[in-house]
């Protein structure tokens, strides 16, 4: 019976990418036969370097990328004359930068409404994914850290090149408790019983449901087993669960402990879903080493968090117009988030907290389609370097903190000899225009991951 799942799910993903690429056949690269996909080098000639960290770009350069990592930067052209088959891309001055990285985003939750997925089968889900996937990584974004959905079939089918699409980090299913933010049953569902039936959200794998250190501790345990890179717990109210005001704090310091020592026993860490103050102040004090939003903070938390070089993963709310699925209360509470936003990042400079680059969107593909331009939106507290740097480099470090759960071993977001082939090359400077990245249609020339060109606009 797993077996055929397996097969099941498998013919499902390919089938997703096949209509994928089929609707994207305007801007994604034609195919290449399988040897060259792995073996032939790619040359991008005269390109001016943004290598992830730097807020300056390269002089004229040459890019050599062999299978997927950068084997070689030079500013003298590069001699391949010995060599066949090599795929020369001329740069003509423009910029290459690394890929971006997108460190909350939920691939299996983007396109469905929270109805949507409770009411279908997995099967429709992937599909739905997978088209998500191409066009996350169509937007420019190569690696995306997953934080809350069953990924990880999504996952296999892209690393094993069943479809295009980013790099995924997953946690699996976020962990809450009853009524916390992640919690989508009804109250005709209630009460729980323990060790009963588990709830259509906990089938799916988007949430589970653990209201004691055991519980959680079981629950961790088992995304890790399946593959987790890192694990996510809601330590306080969000916006879209229905039962789950904003202001309520929901584990316990010994629940959030004991998901932190069981992910430390992995040798990987926890964030947590915390807009309050007394939110992230029970995680920090837990172990808790990424704060997951933030926007409700006063200045003694965001101090705290500096002094603990605790992370800050949070995202510029400011236009979410496009939010679907929402009734009256979610959406005050989401009023509230939007508000927070000129705070958290204001804090997050003032204390100089480590802070990371990610957009949460959830439930609404036309949201999706403004991931790219939510990056753009840094230009409101941050230079276009400051953000980008962000977006690449920075994302990157956080993703370290994986440690051998890493699934990608290798050096992301930036460009340098021996890093993953991960590479944008911008039609402009962004370095100056940031807003070129808001339209990746336009502005992204070439698009590649792990060394595989997935699009070429370049005039021939």
């Amino acid at each position: 019976m797993v077996s055929n799942l397996k097969h099941t799910l498998s013919r499902l993903l390919v089938l997703a990418g096949a209509l994928t690429i089929g609707h994207s056949s305007a801007t994604v690269a034609q195919p290449q036969s399988p040897a060259r996909d792995r073996n032939a080098p790619v040359l991008f000639e005269n390109v001016r370097i943004f290598n992830g960290k730097s807020a300056t770009l390269s002089g004229p350069s040459h890019v050599l990328v062999r299978g997927n990592v950068i084997e070689r930067i030079s500013a003298d052209p590069i001699d391949l004359a010995a060599e066949t088959g090599i795929r020369v891309l001329p740069g003509s001055g423009r910029v290459l930068m690394p890929g971006l990285i997108d460190m909350h985003w939920h691939a299996m939750l983007v396109r469905p409404t929270p109805v949507t997925l409770l009411s279908s089968g997995i099967g429709y889900s992937n599909l739905l994914a997978g088209a998500e996937a191409t066009a996350t990584l169509m937007r420019g974004f190569t690696t995306i850290r997953d934080l809350g959905g069953p990924s990880f079939d999504l996952k296999r089918a892209i690393d094993e090149g069943l479809l295009p699409g980013p790099r995924i980090y997953p946690s699996g299913a976020v962990i809450t408790i009853t009524s916390g933010h992640g919690d989508f049953r009804q109250l005709s569902d209630l009460p729980r019983t323990i060790g009963g039936m588990l709830a259509r959200v906990e089938q799916l794998g988007g949430s589970m449901i653990a209201d004691s250190p055991d519980e959680v501790r079981l629950r961790t345990r088992e995304q890790l087993m399946q593959g987790a890179s890192q694990i996510k717990l809601t330590a306080g109210g969000g916006v879209a669960s229905p039962f789950s005001p904003l202001d309520v704090s929901t584990f316990t310091e010994a629940e959030l402990r004991a998901a932190v020592e069981a992910a430390e026993n992995w040798g990987t860490y926890v964030c947590t879903h915390a807009y309050t103050s007394v939110s992230i102040q029970r995680s920090v004090a837990a172990g808790v080493k990424c704060i997951e939003h933030g926007h409700l903070m006063d200045d003694a938390t965001a101090r705290l968090m500096a002094e603990k070089g605790i992370w800050l993963s949070t995202q510029p709310f400011l236009d979410l117009s496009g939010a679907s699925g929402l009734g009256p209360a979610e959406q005050a509470k989401l009023g509230q988030v939007v508000a927070g936003t000129e705070s958290v990042y204001a804090l997050a400079k003032k204390y100089r907290i480590k802070t990371a680059f990610g957009t949460d969107i959830l439930f609404s593909e036309a949201l999706a389609k403004r991931q790219s331009a939510m990056l753009a939106t840094l230009k409101r507290w941050y230079t276009p370097a400051e953000a980008l740097i962000m977006a690449t480099s920075t994302n990157a470090e956080l993703l370290k903190l994986s440690g051998l759960r890493n699934p990608y071993p290798g050096t992301l977001g930036v460009v340098q000899e021996g890093a993953l082939a991960d590479l944008l090359l911008v039609d402009g400077n962004p370095l100056e225009n940031l807003d070129l990245v808001a339209d990746p249609d336009r502005n992204f020339l070439v698009i590649m991951k792990d060394g595989k060109i997935h699009k070429d606009t370049l005039p021939r």
